[in-house]
């Protein structure tokens, strides 16, 4: 089975700083297996995770073309040019997991799940509010940016929201949680659905948590 490392920050974590500071010490992993057909599109994708105490920090960077960016927050983002992180904060795999969705513009949907595709229940937009986002590219990008175009979004996501809503196996070292990462971009030019880990399904289909892999806090 596939699985990440996640770091303990040692200091401030700077959210936008892909490869400097608290970030250095994160291997970066890659969603680069597709879903469905080969898409003409395969845009470099790369996430990395640290944690500490409070919260658990993510970023993406991806070398894209095509880029798109119009939903509104717990809108369809999966339609713009997103990156997503599915999770279960815990090895617990029937209760639930979260799925936190992001696109270029650092709009975010963010909902809770205890059966796949079923009465979703959308993150209060007052604990989304905790969420500290970055993000390098505008809100709104319409029409699409057609030439390459590299960018990176990242958040602090404070551990306290998820307990509102599943148990939580704090992070710490040895705890795990599972995990998938992915890539898509479904209403732009040129569609695609990246996965980090293997996701056993012919069509495009990212709400499969029997699928996900392991996130190991260092």
């Amino acid at each position: 089975m596939v699985s990440y490392k996640v770091t303990r920050a040692t200091g401030t974590v700077e959210l936008g700083s892909w490869d400097k500071g608290q970030w250095q010490s994160a291997k970066p992993l890659d969603i680069a297996l597709f879903m469905g057909a080969k898409p003409e599109h395969i845009p470099r994708t790369q996430a990395k995770v640290l944690y500490d105490d409070q919260a658990v920090y993510v970023a993406f960077r991806v070398e894209d073309n095509y880029v798109r960016a119009i939903a509104s927050h717990q809108g369809s983002v999966c339609r713009d040019s997103c990156v997503e992180f599915f999770f279960i904060p815990s090895q617990q795999k029937d209760k639930g997991y979260f799925n936190l969705e992001m696109n270029c513009g650092g709009t975010m949907l963010f909902h809770f799940q205890l059966v796949p595709r079923q009465a979703a229940i959308p993150i209060s937009d007052d604990l989304c509010k905790k969420i500290e986002v970055y993000h390098q590219l505008p809100e709104k990008i319409d029409p699409e940016i057609a030439q390459p175009t590299t960018w990176i979004v990242a958040y602090k996501l404070p551990v306290s929201i998820l307990k509102e809503y599943a148990p939580v196996a704090d992070p710490a070292p040895g705890v795990k949680w599972l995990a998938n990462f992915y890539k898509c971009a479904d209403a732009t030019s040129h569609p695609h659905w990246l996965t980090w880990a293997k996701v056993n399904k012919p069509k495009p289909d990212f709400h499969v948590p029997e699928s996900y892999a392991e996130l190991v806090f260092d």
